[in-house]
């Protein structure tokens, strides 16, 4: 079938959204301008394809399809059934290798986000009140690692490694002490701030001495391991969980992956204890993104987001902001700012005002509140997206350095002349000609 361009009765019309509804369509055009206008280092964010923002605004929206392909509640799942079987497919083919094949992934796109599939994880291997060992929030760990705000620490118990004060590396040796001392059902790889690589295989020897289960959730980082960028967890864990966002560069959403005797249990686990209806429409999308994954150009793209970071990374460093752990091998930097007397959150408003989008972030040991922070947290996968390199990031760095030592505000409208003239020649989105 042919699709018509002019169609505008079946997908997004932004002409009918500010007819109808003028102050989202407003709020739609606010946020484009945003990310046209400034420099977006959320190291959590990237930017969709246009193609997965169709997939998103399709009529797929509209279709209730709880449970599996071929397996669902409700009739007229034909159409839907097809995306999710080739999202799945996409999904085995893109993480294979290293002595994996396809066959050996079992793979689900369900899950509403990173923490719905990490809900889902635990569901399926542990019972409430089980041990689980996993990295300390303060130290780059996640909510759902064991914070006592998240059901993780609530119906779990916690036991926390750190990184190591010295290195700020994780300490593989207090990771197998706890283990051994506190023997948990679940052992969890995986962070939001840590820049460093994790050793997998280290994680497996210490699960399988203690008969754990192992966890990876590489939300921050699975976009590398399908560029083949970074070493893959896959081999390794027990089961693989992630958002879809981040530098994999789909829809926002989540999705894991297990060896294919878990899958029963794991699919279980989505649905239907923690979910009812997926939403297919932002199945489609992971599909879309998946097939983007794929093509030889997204590893050029994965590689050159660890290259911007380093770079970025090093940049900071020449302007007095200290990389924590000494750098970085991933797609994010962790600066402490206590050399320039500053906290974190100063520094991520002064870089608001001048047009540089990042964010506060605890150090390992900081000895502020995390609202406050010593440090910030830089992402490059945006500005990869849009075509900047190592020459760019050296800008960057500078632009940074100046908004966060302008702590009367009197330099922000030059350091956001500056940002609009970088992402004038790198724009988010471009204008049609």
């Amino acid at each position: 079938m042919t699709v018509q361009r002019a169609q505008p009765f079946w997908g997004p019309d932004l002409a009918a959204l500010e007819a109808e509804d003028p102050e989202i369509a407003s709020v739609v055009l606010g946020e484009l301008d945003r990310l046209r206008g400034g420099l977006q280092l959320i190291a959590s964010e990237n930017l969709t394809s246009p193609a997965v923002l169709a997939a998103l605004g399709s009529t797929l929206s509209n279709k209730y399809a709880e449970g599996y392909p071929g397996r669902r509640y409700y009739g007229g799942c034909q159409q839907v059934d097809r995306a999710e079987e080739i999202g799945i497919a996409r999904a085995k083919e893109l993480f294979a290798g290293d002595g994996v094949r396809p066959e050996d992934i079992h793979a689900n796109l369900q899950p509403h986000s990173g923490a719905s599939a990490n809900l889902a994880a635990y569901a399926a291997l542990v019972q409430p009140g089980d041990t689980v060992l996993a990295l300390s929030l303060p130290h780059g760990g996640h909510l759902t690692h064991g914070a006592k705000v998240s059901f993780s620490g609530t119906w779990f118990h916690p036991v926390s490694y750190t990184v190591r004060q010295d290195t700020e590396l994780i300490d593989y040796d207090e990771v197998r002490d706890l283990a051994r001392q506190h023997r948990p059902k679940l052992i969890i790889a995986g962070a939001t701030a840590y820049p460093r690589l994790i050793d997998f295989a280290a994680f497996r020897e210490i699960a399988d001495e203690v008969g754990a289960w192992l966890l990876v959730d590489a939300a921050h980082v699975v976009g590398l391991v399908a560029g083949k960028a970074i070493p893959s967890p896959v081999p390794y864990a027990d089961v693989v969980t992630f958002s879809t966002h981040k530098v994999l560069r789909g829809p926002r959403g989540g999705m894991l992956l297990c060896r294919p005797e878990l899958a029963a249990r794991l699919d279980k686990a989505v649905f239907p204890f923690s979910q009812g209806g997926p939403l297919m429409h932002v199945v489609a999308a992971k599909a879309v993104a998946l097939r983007e994954c794929l093509q030889p150009a997204y590893r050029d793209y994965a590689r050159q987001v660890v290259a911007n970071a380093q770079a970025l990374a090093a940049g900071l460093e020449a302007e007095g902001m200290r990389p924590v752990s000494g750098g970085t091998d991933t797609h994010l930097a962790l600066l402490d700012l206590r050399a320039l007397d500053v906290t974190g959150a100063e520094a991520e408003a002064r870089c608001d005002a001048a047009l540089v989008t990042l964010n506060k972030n605890a150090i390992p040991y900081d000895p502020r509140p995390p609202m406050t922070a010593s440090g910030i947290r830089v992402g490059t996968p945006a500005v990869t997206t849009q075509g900047m390199r190592e020459a760019e990031m050296a800008q960057v760095a500078t632009l940074i350095a100046c908004a966060v030592r302008d702590a009367d505000g009197s330099g922000a409208g030059e350091v956001r002349a500056a940002v609009r003239r970088l992402v004038a020649d790198h724009p988010a989105y471009p204008r049609p000609a």
